[in-house]
């Protein structure tokens, strides 16, 4: 089924002085910095919340697949719960999938925030249920770090009912292939994309604005993963492609090619307009919120980059 068609439940808006869930659906977490992360939340305007099992270890997880899944599904249901936050990416999101109620999720529709690994919940959330997600800041990553959020991006997806610009100004974006496209916005961290393929949580692209970015690696392998995106059919019917900032994606020895060069080679005859550069995910510094679901503008000229959100992300604050 095409993104493009699928209903849409959109969150109700966040405002201050709500409570934000913190969850761990993944790797395990340092309580210094989730109480960096809660702290700053809290200048923030917000109240953060989270259960005391966050902290609990299982091998590389933030405890058992149950505990992951149970506390994720509080959260949608607590009546408190405003807003869910997660605490950090790592590994591990994918076993919940096979575990969750994803009735309770859909009957209580929240604010959903993450990156990185998170993308397995972010997409499936995002293709099954038909609801709005959110790619990006989370609360023991860059919420825990100064000028790590960029406020004016998450006050337009999380708190206005309404359509907005995305600021590209003293960003690195650039054009990389001429075009105009919109579509739905859709994706995350390239190797969670990739990995969900021949999976049933496998991702569905076409009639979207596809959003591709990762950390630490090496352009022959943004390569390899792309060509599985090629030929499992998932770049036919996408409409724009929109890369991150792809820190540390480059040829450390011996570098004769940069990514850049390398994304062309792949993908540069398809015929979409293609950006590089948006700061959404794996970032140095300003981690823009990204809606997961809704219509968006992509238009390149040259170098230049204009990135629209169409529509709101939420419906007006109850």
């Amino acid at each position: 089924m095409s993104s493009s068609i699928i209903p849409r439940i959109k969150p109700p808006a966040l405002k201050n002085g709500d409570t934000v869930g913190i969850v761990a659906p993944a790797s395990n977490v340092q309580r210094a910095e989730l109480e960096a992360g809660c702290e700053a939340l809290r200048r923030a305007g917000y109240i953060p919340f989270y259960l005391d099992t966050i902290f609990d270890k299982d091998l590389y997880f933030a405890g058992s697949v149950q505990r992951r899944a149970r506390e994720l599904e509080e959260m949608f249901v607590r009546e408190e719960v405003r807003a869910i936050i997660c605490a950090r990416g790592g590994y591990g999101a994918n076993y919940l999938l096979p575990e969750l109620n994803f009735e309770k999720i859909k009957a209580q529709p929240k604010i959903f925030v993450g990156y990185s690994d998170i993308t397995a919940l972010l997409t499936y959330f995002s293709d099954a249920l038909g609801m709005v997600t959110f790619h990006g800041p989370m609360a023991a990553k860059d919420w825990a770090h100064a000028d790590c959020v960029d406020m004016p991006s998450w006050h337009a997806a999380l708190t206005a009912a309404s359509a907005w610009d995305i600021n590209l100004a003293g960003s690195d974006a650039v054009g990389l292939v001429d075009g105009t496209a919109d579509g739905i916005l859709y994706g995350g961290c390239l190797s969670i994309l990739v990995a969900s393929l021949g999976t049933p949580y496998e991702i569905r692209t076409a009639g979207t604005i596809l959003f591709l970015e990762d950390l630490g690696e090496k352009p022959y392998q943004i390569d390899r993963m792309l060509m599985q995106l090629k030929f499992a059919g998932k770049l036919n019917g996408v409409r724009g492609i929109i890369f991150g900032e792809m820190r540390q994606c480059a040829q450390t020895t011996n570098p004769g090619h940069t990514l850049e060069e390398g994304v062309l080679r792949v993908i540069g005859n398809l015929g979409v307009p293609i950006a590089y550069g948006v700061r959404s995910g794996h970032v140095s510094a300003g981690n823009i919120t990204l809606p997961i679901g809704v219509r968006a503008g992509l238009t390149v000229r040259g170098t230049r980059v204009t990135f629209n959100i169409l529509e709101a992300a939420v419906t007006a604050a109850q």
